[in-house]
Formats: structure tokens, C-alpha cells, sequence
């Protein structure tokens, strides 16, 4: 399957612009709440970058639903990687994101790493054939070594594309 089909340079983001200050140095560990509030921040990001392909009907009910999947589980699969990803009347079509982060962020991740790379994914709920398939193909690409480090190293969007070209 084409992923890069569905990439567009305008919705590939070299570096997030969400931020968060240092905790409290007696704060060894982020509290749940606390590390939800990050996420949602991080999820908002997602959210109005999709919004921007004009593919998204409601971007703030897209948030909503956002953070209601990922409240379900956690959609970091490990090794840096997170594929933030819904089903939603709010989308009018399948619209892919690809963000990246130099220091990472607590996602939640089953291995316990910061994610530097996120792919938010959005799809109408009536699309699952599509959405199943570009998913899969999705998370076989991680798979492939070396793709992790090139998308982690491109320079300008149009690089990434050409990654996610070469491995397809």
C-alpha cells in the first residue's frame, strides 16, 4: 500500500510546538492526571494540524474524540513511535499527520520510551476497509530497518514522503 499517497508536506511537522515547563523537582514521577493534561495538549496539536487538510468537519469534536481513544488504551506502540489514529464523522476523508519531537514525550508507551515520532490518523467511521489497510501498512514500515532513523533525520517534509516512497 501507497502511504505516501496520503502525505501531504503542509500536514508534516519537523518539530512540535507543544511545550510543557519542568515539574517540581520533589516530583519524581508525573502525576496520572497530569501526564492526561500533556497528552491532550499533544492531542490538540494533532487535531488542529489535521484541521488544516480541510478534511476535518469539527476539529474541537475531533479532539473530543481523540482523547476518548486514547483514554481506551494508548496508541504508542514502543520504540519512539506513537500512531494516534480514529474513526470520526469529523473526518470528510482518510487525512494522515506525521510529527516528530527532538526530546519526546510520555505517551504512555508499552516500553516505557519518550515517543518522537507520531502519525495522527483520522478516517470516517464508515471507511474501515481503507483505514485497516493503511494502518497495517503503517506499523509494517516500522518494522523495516533503518526507515525509524531516516524519518527521524529527514530535513524538510518532502523528505519524509521520499522515506516513506523508498520502503513502499
Amino acid at each position: 500500500m501507497q502511504i505516501s499517497r496520503y502525505l501531504d508536506p503542509e500536514l508534516i511537522k519537523l518539530e512540535l510546538e507543544t511545550s510543557f515547563e519542568p515539574e517540581d523537582e520533589e516530583t519524581e514521577e508525573l502525576t496520572q492526571k497530569r501526564k492526561f493534561e500533556r497528552k491532550e495538549a499533544l492531542l490538540g496539536e494533532f487535531a488542529r494540524l489535521l484541521d488544516s487538510s480541510g478534511k476535518i468537519c469539527n476539529p474541537s469534536k475531533l479532539l473530543t474524540d481523540l482523547v476518548n481513544r486514547e483514554r481506551k488504551a494508548t496508541t504508542a506502540i514502543g520504540k519512539g513511535i506513537a500512531i494516534p489514529h480514529i474513526r470520526s464523522m469529523q473526518a470528510r476523508e482518510l487525512v494522515i499527520g506525521v510529527c516528530r519531537s527532538h526530546d519526546g514525550f510520555d505517551f504512555d508507551s508499552p516500553d516505557d520510551k519518550p515517543v518522537h515520532l507520531f502519525v495522527p490518523m483520522a478516517a470516517p467511521p464508515y471507511d474501515d476497509n481503507l483505514y485497516l489497510r493503511v494502518f497495517r501498512a503503517l506499523a509494517e514500515l516500522f518494522h523495516y530497518d533503518g526507515f525509524l532513523d531516516r524519518v527521524l533525520e529527514a530535513e524538510i517534509p518532502y523528505d519524509i514522503i521520499r522515506v516513506f516512497q523508498d520502503f513502499e
